[in-house]
């Protein structure tokens, strides 16, 4: 089985699509690919669908939604079940005391994959090694196809989830960008900055590393502008001053002159905006689900 969550939903058995078109079949099966090789309760399915206030009528309602899907699951079966190692879609979907499972059969997951790499980037980050960490935080991010369930209908637990999800791409992207900032690679950083801070126009981090790389780009002019906007936005939406480490980075760039363009031995040290201090920037938990995260140094 393979299980694709990160965008639209794609769940295949043997190399067989799955997805009902129905949306609530869709809904089921989506939480319960989330949650691949788990049992999910019943009572858990009923709250997803009926968002809290199931009907009487609910669990045989539930039954109803899963003999649909195992009946997509004997198709995709149909002349290589056995040679899959299972002989029909109970097998697959698993009836378990008080739920059911979807029994992944140790195929590929892209939710796990994600964490897995998305792991050994962080850690390379804790080592210092950056081209790693943005070669490992890179190949996490390229399996998102999409926001996580995109064309799944979300009750409460979907979009609990579905939110959880986004907020370690967040999390992932801020770090991969910090890693890239680290190689000095501002100048190829721009075009994909310039999208997110429309984008997230209020998250601290991304436009403090947008200042950043415009900054060392020899677009000091720009990178003031994009703090003022930011404070625009978080004063005029938010009632609140951008995070102290956004100003002492704003305050810095205001004060340096020109950036010099960076050479070999700049490009393989830490990231830096010229002034005549560092100080360590630690940026705040911002609205918009955005995931605190630290900048690079700046002084």
């Amino acid at each position: 089985m393979e299980i694709r969550v990160l965008g639209a939903l794609d769940v295949r058995v043997c190399g067989m699509s799955v997805v009902p078109s129905a949306p609530k079949p869709r809904q089921v099966l989506g939480l319960l690919a989330l949650r691949a090789d788990q049992v999910v309760p019943a009572g858990v399915l009923a709250d997803e669908l009926w968002c809290g206030r199931p009907p009487r009528s609910a669990r045989t309602t539930v039954q109803t939604y899963v003999l649909q899907l195992r009946d997509l699951i004997d198709r995709a079966l149909a002349g290589v079940g056995a040679e899959a190692g299972v002989s029909c879609a109970k097998d697959v979907l698993v009836t378990s005391p008080g739920g059911y499972m979807l029994n992944s059969g140790g195929g590929p997951t892209d939710v796990r994959e994600f964490e897995r790499l998305a792991g050994m980037g962080y850690r390379a980050i804790d080592g210092e090694d950056h081209p790693l960490a943005a070669r490992m935080l890179g190949e996490a991010l390229a399996l998102w196809r999409g926001p996580a369930f995109a064309d799944v209908p979300v009750g409460g637990q979907l979009a609990i989830e579905a939110r959880r999800l986004e907020e370690t791409r967040l999390c992932a992207l801020d770090q991969r960008i910090d890693a890239d900032l680290r190689l000095g690679r501002h100048r190829v950083l721009l075009a994909e900055l310039t999208v997110l801070v429309d984008r997230y126009r209020t998250h601290e981090s991304l436009h403090g590393q947008y200042m950043i790389a415009l900054h060392r780009s020899g677009r000091r002019g720009e990178a003031l502008e994009a703090y003022r906007r930011l404070r625009n936005t978080l004063v005029g939406e938010l009632g609140m001053e951008p995070s102290a480490a956004l100003r002492r980075l704003q305050r810095s760039i205001l004060l340096a002159g020109p950036e010099r363009p960076a050479g070999p031995e700049r490009a393989a040290g830490p990231e830096r905006v010229a002034g005549p201090e560092r100080e360590p920037a630690v940026v705040a938990v911002v609205p918009e689900g955005a995931v605190a995260a630290r900048l690079s140094r700046v002084g």
